[in-house]
């Protein structure tokens, strides 16, 4: 009959027999024919393919629930959605490298040592946000206060609300000021999801269609630290000792392409799905921005943006403002000049805040 016995696939596809039986009670990976006197299994040739790909997306990581989904799609359409996990997995992985790095960070006592110093911090901080010059209405959501800076971009009809919703998450959280930073950043990631799930609740009006979303970058004052939340394109900067850093890794199709070396960097700016986001807020499950603790020193600017800003304003420019401007409010002030006089086609949002360390 030109079948395999279960031991002969076993070694052919390199799955084992126990594999191989799972697959088979999940509807995964059927035998071609099974004996009804002996229960034995056995195999057709050509189900090797499919074996294959399954030990493979295996390797992977994917769950076998989707790697069913993916066995069962045609070929464009599986190499779509591997794509898709992967980009969620890289995404997830660096969640997780953010977290080694705070734990690392923690247990050399770097905490303990800068509660020891006997510091606190103050931020002097200013924020403005307007619709700009080409879009009849304003989804972008800014707010800086004593602990909290934040900037939101939403998208969809229901984006203006999205942002707003993302942003009043964290200030709830911020009312309490006897968080430890542990505690902090596990009450943020919970305000995370719920504004993930009101945000999701958004997407069931029938006015506001199914693309409702928004960005969210943000920094909460954790002690000593800054507790950094982000996700989406919208951005965090810092200037330090004159030097201009991006501290946040946009979260679109473009960045993808430029970290795997697809596209360069001068390419990025220009390109027709620049806007395009891997990941936001938007009511989908296990949606959840990067979160770290990030420590400021004596001097810091910080400025956080909509793509408004940093996709109109080159950051030769940017930085040239956030070096020579007096205070944060001469700095808002000249970026959004920036941004009006460059046709302004985006909401425009942005907070510029200096950190100055005093004795507690």
């Amino acid at each position: 009959m030109g079948l395999l016995n279960i031991g002969e696939f076993a070694r052919a596809s390199r799955l084992s027999a126990k594999a191989l039986r799972l697959y088979d009670e999940l509807g995964l990976l059927p035998p071609a024919h099974v004996d009804p006197v002996t229960g034995y299994r056995f195999y057709a040739l050509e189900q090797l393919e499919r074996a294959r790909l399954v030990l493979w997306l295996r390797q992977l990581g994917m769950p076998l629930a989707q790697i069913g989904t993916v066995c069962d799609l045609a070929p464009a359409a599986a190499a779509a959605e591997v794509s898709r996990f992967w980009d969620q997995v890289e995404a997830d992985t660096a969640s997780r490298r953010d977290l080694a790095d705070f734990l690392v960070g923690l247990l050399a006592e770097r905490e303990a040592q800068a509660t020891a110093a006997g510091l606190a911090l103050r931020i002097r901080y200013a924020a403005r946000c307007d619709t700009g010059l080409v879009r009849a209405m304003n989804q972008d959501a800014a707010y800086a206060g004593p602990r909290l800076l934040a900037v939101a971009d939403g998208c969809g009809p229901g984006g203006g609300s999205a942002s707003t919703t993302a942003i009043e998450s964290l200030l709830a959280v911020t009312a309490d000021p006897a968080l430890s930073a542990g505690d902090l950043l596990n009450a943020l990631a919970d305000a995370a999801e719920a504004a993930n799930r009101a945000i999701g609740g958004l997407t069931s009006d029938p006015d506001a269609g199914h693309a409702t979303g928004t960005t969210l970058t943000a920094m909460v004052v954790a002690g000593s630290h800054l507790a950094l939340v982000h996700i989406g394109d919208s951005r965090a900067y810092l200037l330090r000792d004159a030097e201009l850093l991006q501290i946040t890794h946009d979260d679109t199709m473009v960045q993808a392409m430029v970290d795997e070396g697809r596209l360069a960097e001068e390419e990025a700016a220009s390109h027709p799905q620049r806007a395009l986001l891997l990941r936001a807020l938007d009511g989908r499950p296990a949606t959840a921005p990067q979160m770290r603790l990030h420590q400021p020193r004596p001097g810091d600017r910080y400025l956080l943006c909509s793509d408004g800003v940093s996709v109109v304003i080159p950051d030769k420019d940017i930085q040239r403002v956030l070096s020579t401007a007096a205070d944060p409010e001469n700095a808002v002030a000249e970026l959004m000049a920036l941004v009006h006089g460059a046709g302004a086609p985006d909401n425009v949002s942005c907070v510029v805040a200096d950190i100055d360390p005093v004795p507690a």
